[in-house]
């Protein structure tokens, strides 16, 4: 990999920034493309790198927002004519490269790890620290009272009982969870809330947690319904230990659920249109070339499509018809 996108990739994920690694593992000639060519793309649809001619790009770009949609990786198969080239496990992509050749691009999605925000120095909060670093999430250990010896595991340790709690960005999930114990439960309780996570787990009784919702009866009555208490599944859990697992088992468990039915429906799909001279597929509202010919507007790939069509667009038209018959 290039060193520019090597530190790219360095910095989008010290900032918590997901992307999608782009890698061409096969190729045949007479494709611009290398085994080994690689390039980012962006949550936003920025393309760094190079991974053969430009006309790969909309096809790598449109995978790999999909990819981090749904966090799996997939292989793309960039090749003049798909249906040949089937094969299990592979999504065959029409090659429209005036230079011909195919080539395979293998693309991982990195995404942020999920974060626990911990409030409390009690035994459980110190266990929950512990078992979610073993999971692989962030953790944030927040109480007055915390210190790295307390939370050794933890990758941030606040002492301000109102932090503000950096959110992970697209594709990363934010859980709290309340185990103070008595000792500022209120405030502890109020300022998860306050962070719109995912999940909100406080470890107290019910009876505790009636007087705790009474204190916080300001706050609308749809956001206190959706804190887990008492926090965790019911496992019969009784050493801290315990506890801590009965409460990521439920965080996984709703991340699951949530995985499997989706509450908000995918976006609708950008409008298109097929470049008249190559036949590639062109997103309409980011098109950076056009041309105007009889009162309609035609969207090309690349500058050279556009120059072939205006010189001879009754050419380029009467094909695309032929083809349409």
């Amino acid at each position: 990999m290039r060193k520019d996108l090597l530190l790219l990739a360095a910095d989008l994920a010290r900032h918590g920034e997901p992307f999608v690694l782009a890698t061409v593992v096969r190729r045949e000639p007479p494709s611009s493309a290398r085994v080994g060519d690689t390039a980012l793309v962006t949550p936003g649809g920025a393309f760094h790198g190079w991974l053969g001619g430009s006309c790969t790009q909309p096809s790598v770009v449109r995978e790999s927002l999909q990819a981090l949609a749904d966090g799996q990786p997939r292989l793309i198969a960039l090749s003049p004519d798909p249906h040949v080239d089937v094969r299990p496990g592979v999504i065959p992509i029409r090659m429209t490269c005036h230079s011909g050749g195919s080539v395979d691009i293998y693309l991982e999605p990195q995404r942020p790890a999920p974060r626990v925000v911990v409030f409390g120095v009690s035994p459980v909060a110190q266990a929950l620290a512990r078992l979610a670093k073993v999971l692989g999430y962030d953790v944030d250990a927040v109480d007055p009272d915390a210190d790295r010896a307390t939370f050794p595991e933890a990758d941030r340790v606040l002492t301000d009982r109102s932090p503000a709690i950096v959110r992970p960005t697209a594709g990363g999930r934010l859980c709290a969870v309340v185990a103070t114990m008595g000792q500022w439960d209120e405030d502890a309780t109020a300022a998860a809330l306050s962070l719109g996570a995912d999940y909100v787990g406080v470890v107290a009784s019910r009876k505790r947690w009636g007087e705790i919702r009474a204190t916080l009866a300001h706050l609308p009555s749809a956001t206190l319904e959706r804190v887990a208490c008492p926090a965790g599944l019911d496992l019969g859990a009784r050493t801290p230990e315990e506890i801590a697992l009965s409460v990521l088992a439920q965080i996984v468990q709703r991340r699951t659920d949530a995985t499997a039915a989706p509450a908000v429906a995918p976006p609708a799909p950008a409008a298109q249109a097929l470049d008249p001279v190559c036949g590639m597929t062109v997103e309409t509202a980011t098109a950076r070339h056009t041309a105007e010919f009889g009162g309609r507007t035609y969207y090309f790939c690349c500058p050279g499509c556009r120059n072939q069509f205006v010189r001879e667009p009754e050419r380029f038209l009467a094909a695309q018809t032929g083809e349409a018959t």
